[in-house]
């Protein structure tokens, strides 16, 4: 998860390198003509003061020593070791070949370092990021006692970055999840975790925003910024409010070089709450559909609909015989809470929607020519709207069909059916079809959902002329 601005913090990034010689001889240099009698000073102060270590802070000092000391045995070290096969042509299996032209073993193992935090101690459950143990084969959890644990993977949930780990261990400690709803920019914030892998960290800052979205970390971003400093490493380690409550999970930096200056992430409680109920109860995340298009409520739009507020989301299409569709969601209407939480932008809903199991019901508060109306809709399985390709066309076979998933970079902003999984080999892969394709129209004519997709194919031996999007490209597909 690194990119020119952006690093995730799972790996060890930046020059570990100390100074070069010259720098070393001005340090030493320095040195020898420092001031020995003010060192000499500090020393018998120092000295002097050496008892009352360990002791109550004196009357009057602020510290957050006695918050840490209830919570820092909650916060664990994770070490990921994972084996990567190397390919090679089986003329090179040889030992003596290898070793001649200094050839890689076969196999290599790869190690990843981040953190993790209890949330729940009779259970062993532990709330890190995917991105610490994706694709990991072996995850050792150590406790800040030492103790070393394998752990296993209850669920994850790539989308938003959130894995739920457990381990079969005594005496555990935890720090529940807060309310993350009742941060304000400017509280003091306490993040903790295991940067360059110097073990546990404690690092104080503010809350520098809320609500930060369109970063294209995650498929689903509702973070926490703040200043306190995050580095690899860092990830899956709890951000703390003062007084102890966890209140997000630090997910990534801001950061040229992938250190730390003063911009990291943090994935507020409540979405992580959301998300780990689901992957302890089904140990995955099925999201809801709810068959709806959404923008941003700008001052252009506010105006037009003769709005005085400037945020909230706007419900651009409503999909035929959609669960929105059902509920009397109409075009135009614009959303401005959902589930009793504030509707900021376009990314606000889609998050709220992300959060709701599929079969389950929210409430959203709309407002539709000024007034304010509430619907009850319940949300749909998005499964219910999939299909495999080959039952259209057996130029198809091998190709999941369904709508935008919630992770991918079109999701709400454009119609179309989503290709989702292509098995290798099959005929639609080698047709050309890959996962992340969007079908825009078929035989042109244009398809938003899986049934337009059916009836534009006619008949199944016809060929079949696929206008795709990938990324920023647009091109036709013929399939004979």
């Amino acid at each position: 998860m690194i990119s020119p601005g952006l690093a995730a913090h799972g790996r060890p990034l930046g020059d570990r390198r100390g100074p070069g010689p010259a720098a070393r001889r001005t340090q030493r240099a320095g040195k020898r003509r420092s001031h020995l009698r003010p060192l000499a000073l500090l020393g018998l102060l120092l000295l002097a003061a050496a008892p009352a270590f360990g002791k109550a802070p004196p009357p009057g000092r602020q510290t957050l020593a006695p918050m840490l000391e209830r919570v820092l045995p909650a916060v664990v070290n994770i070490v990921t070791r994972t084996q990567i096969r190397v390919q090679r042509h089986p003329l090179l299996d040889d030992p003596f070949f290898r070793r001649f032209f200094d050839l890689p073993e076969p196999e290599r193992e790869k190690m990843g370092v981040g953190s993790g935090v209890i949330v729940d101690a009779s259970h062993g459950y532990i709330v890190t990021n995917h991105h610490v143990i994706d694709g990991a084969d072996v995850i050792t959890v150590t406790l800040r006692d030492r103790r070393r644990f394998q752990a296993r993977v209850v669920g994850t949930d790539p989308e938003a970055d959130v894995a739920v780990l457990q381990i079969d261990a005594k005496d555990l400690h935890a720090i529940p999840l807060g309310d993350s709803d009742t941060l304000r920019v400017g509280d003091f914030v306490v993040a903790i975790g295991s940067p360059f892998g110097l073990g546990q960290t404690v690092t104080y800052g503010i809350v520098s925003a809320l609500g930060r979205s369109g970063l294209g970390i995650e498929g689903y971003e509702n973070f926490i910024q703040t200043d306190a400093s995050i580095n690899p490493g860092n990830s899956g380690g709890p951000l703390l409010t003062t007084d102890g409550m966890l209140v997000g999970i630090n997910a990534a930096i801001v950061g040229p070089s992938g250190g730390n200056i003063g911009i990291g992430f943090a994935i507020p409680s409540n979405m992580v709450r959301a998300i780990m109920q689901q992957l302890v109860r089904h140990g995955e995340v099925r999201r809801g559909y709810l068959g709806v298009v959404i923008q941003d409520l700008t001052p252009e739009l506010a105006q037009a609909f003769g709005l005085d507020r400037r945020e909230g989301a706007v419900i651009a299409r409503v999909f035929p015989d959609s669960p929105a569709q059902k509920a009397g969601v109409r075009p135009g209407d614009v959303v401005v809470r959902a589930d009793g939480h504030p509707i900021r932008d376009g990314a606000a809903l889609r998050n709220a929607i992300g959060l709701v199991r599929a079969g389950e019901s929210m409430r959203l508060e709309i407002l539709r020519d000024g007034k304010r109306k509430i619907l009850r809709v319940r949300v749909g399985d998005p499964e219910q709207t999939r299909a495999a390709g080959g039952t259209f066309s057996r130029k198809l076979a091998g190709a999941l069909l369904g709508p935008i998933p919630g992770g991918h970079p079109l999701h709400g902003r454009l119609e179309g059916v989503a290709v989702l999984e292509v098995e290798r080999g099959s005929a639609a892969w080698q047709a050309g079809l890959r996962p992340g394709d969007v079908i825009l129209s078929v035989n042109r004519i244009r398809v938003t959902r899986v049934p337009e997709l059916r009836k534009a194919i006619g008949s199944p031996e016809e060929a079949l002329l696929l206008y795709l999007l990938r990324g920023d490209e647009a091109f036709y597909v013929v399939i004979e």
